[in-house]
């Protein structure tokens, strides 16, 4: 394939008619021998910038991927669309250790996918020394930040690439790096700054949505319900809570899996092959699942807890919806949350610099999930992007909102706070605030302060909310021994001596023009013509995973999702039809076009 047009490759072996964004400056920015880090959000096609140029140039091109996941993900893939492709890593027997080797001496290899850690080995580095080497590609950059919220310090020596290969081009590739993190990737691959290819950020087809915690069961399978029959990730903050909600979820009649690092190697591999092979199905997880999962038709990305930084949120949310079509972030936010992440940050092992760099991180995700503004426009300013918005696909934009001034129940908030010598917790609190004589009020004699029933005019929620703002913006601390009292902070003490304005957001969900949780009339649906048209997508869904588990390959590696859209409304009834459609290459054609030919002459008869 080598000296190949590109965009003869592009369309003969992907099925594309043309690149989108940056990829073909890219593409033949690579091609002449040149380094880059390039920016891209999931799904915007980062993976054919070096696999093209790798094809065009002589050698094998290497890539440096952190998970065996991404590795056979990707190589399946490959293989499905004729690229000679092989990964090698610490789950592969020796013999087939040798046998990759052999192949890669014998320059039968376009792309070899290697971990990190296999640049450490003296004999693969000698190995490398004997090849002809296309490109080296190392996917996930971000990873080389030691500030980032992925740091793998393996990466650390992929440095060396440059000094022991100078001719050979590099590209880095992350979908998420603030500015901190591109100059650190910059400087530790030794790529010029000018070689910055920078993407938009933005995710289109995602809504976003942030729901008060109230009761996160019902108000998660609520919204399971409304997407039934849908592929989805569902991250939580421990183990043990993954374990319990998947039982919850399965009890309920869901497909839910669990995944934690915790879990059996066996059945996490299990579970994470039957997520990648099957469709509806639900994975319960820690962030240890997701990076190197690329399963294109998952539509949604739930979080039952914060994730810790904006960039995280970003990475997660970004795993739905690689294939375009319309998906949802979601994600409950309440009290218990600010408080577990902001005693987090604070009980951190790290040193002085790096926990500075993390309550930053996580004082920036909160002002987010607390903000008035479009989501959008608020996710892409912490990138640099400017956005000028409304998007009109998150719940701020959905939802009409009220800005009430509440500097004056702060006052009350932080009165109570002192007059209790910043001993106690939110929820005493609250029950002093509005009067409510219970066993642990008389057990401190608290009736009797003056704080007391001053806050009868609010409710509960009410309370709770502005504790939740007051702590999320540091105007109070909270103890981080792990008993929840709070204090009352510095910058607090400004609402107390200097007046300054405190507002609190106030949603209201009857002028939403929707159910309490859920999808929004504002939101991008897939759109059918007609009921025929729907029911001949789900029947090529059908068709199409009854096939991949006859050839035991993902569904997707055969056609996605996007591919099946355009059968059900073109329904080509010849091979050239077949062909013109997204995602349709000459080897996918030879190998699957007769198969959906024939089952689209079929469902047309039937019509």
């Amino acid at each position: 394939m080598n000296q190949a047009n590109h965009l003869h490759l592009l369309n003969s072996i992907f099925g594309h008619k043309s690149f989108r964004g940056l990829q073909e400056r890219i593409v033949l920015h690579l091609h002449k021998g040149e380094d880059c880090l390039v920016l891209m959000p999931t799904s915007a096609g980062k993976s054919l910038c070096y696999q093209i140029p790798a094809l065009m140039r002589d050698g094998v091109g290497i890539i440096i991927s952190p998970l065996i996941a991404l590795m056979k993900d990707q190589v399946d893939n490959l293989n499905e669309m004729g690229i000679k492709a092989r990964a090698l890593n610490s789950s592969l027997p020796f013999n087939e250790v040798l046998e990759v080797q052999r192949e890669l001496r014998e320059g039968k290899l376009d792309l070899l996918y290697v971990a990190p850690e296999k640049l450490a080995n003296s004999s693969f580095f000698s190995l490398l020394k004997t090849l002809n080497i296309a490109l080296f590609a190392i996917d996930e950059a971000h990873c080389i930040s030691e500030w980032g919220h992925d740091f793998r310090p393996s990466y650390l020596q992929l440095g060396v690439l440059k000094d022991e290969f100078p001719e050979v081009p590099m590209i880095a590739l992350t979908a998420t790096a603030d500015k901190q993190t591109r100059k650190e990737i910059l400087d530790k691959l030794k790529i010029p700054e000018k070689n910055l290819f920078l993407s938009s950020f933005d995710r289109p087809n995602i809504s976003y949505e942030i729901v008060e915690k109230k009761r996160p069961k019902e108000q998660l399978l609520s919204f399971l319900r409304e997407n039934k029959g849908e592929s989805g990730i569902i991250y939580c903050m421990s183990r043990k809570k993954v374990e319990d909600l998947a039982l919850w979820l399965s009890e309920k009649g869901l497909k839910a899996l669990p995944y934690h690092a915790g879990l059996d190697e066996g059945l996490r591999a299990r579970n994470q092959n039957t997520f990648i092979k099957e469709e509806e199905v639900i994975m319960v997880a820690t962030v240890a699942f997701g990076m190197g999962i690329d399963k294109p038709n998952v539509r949604f990305v739930a979080h039952m807890d914060l994730p810790k930084s904006l960039e995280a949120y970003y990475q997660e949310t970004g795993r739905a919806g690689r294939d375009g079509l319309p998906s949802k972030a979601w994600m409950t936010y309440g009290l218990d949350s600010v408080v577990y992440l902001k005693k987090l940050m604070e009980n951190s092992d790290a040193d002085h610099g790096r926990k500075l760099v993390e309550k930053k991180k996580c004082d920036q995700l909160i002002s987010y999930c607390e903000s008035f503004q479009c989501r959008r426009q608020r996710l892409l300013e912490y990138f640099d992007e400017p956005f000028k918005g409304p998007c009109k696909n998150c719940d701020n934009c959905w939802t009409t909102q009220e800005s009430v001034d509440a500097t004056l129940w702060s006052k009350m908030a932080l009165s109570a706070v002192f007059r209790t010598g910043e001993s106690f917790g939110v929820h005493h609190l609250v029950s002093l605030l509005r009067g409510e004589t219970n066993e642990k009020v008389r057990q401190f004699n608290h009736q009797n302060l003056s704080v007391f029933g001053i806050g009868k005019m609010n409710s509960s929620h009410v309370w709770k909310s502005l504790f939740r703002k007051l702590i999320a913006e540091n105007y109070l601390s909270v103890d981080s021994e792990g008993f929840g009292a709070l204090s009352i902070s510095p910058k607090g003490a400004l609402i107390l001596k200097e007046n300054e304005k405190v507002f609190l957001k106030i949603k209201d969900a009857s002028k939403k023009g929707q159910t309490a949780i859920g999808s929004d009339p504002h939101k991008k649906e897939v759109d059918f013509k007609d009921d025929f048209q729907k029911k001949l997508f789900d029947d090529l869904r059908a068709f199409r995973l009854k096939l991949s588990k006859e050839r035991g390959v993902a569904p997707y590696h055969i056609f996605i999702d996007k591919t099946l859209m355009e059968m059900a409304d073109k329904k080509p009834q010849s091979m050239k039809d077949l062909r013109n459609l997204h995602g349709v290459g000459n080897f996918k054609l030879r190998r699957y076009g007769k198969l959906f030919v024939d089952f689209l002459s079929d469902s047309a008869r039937l019509q």
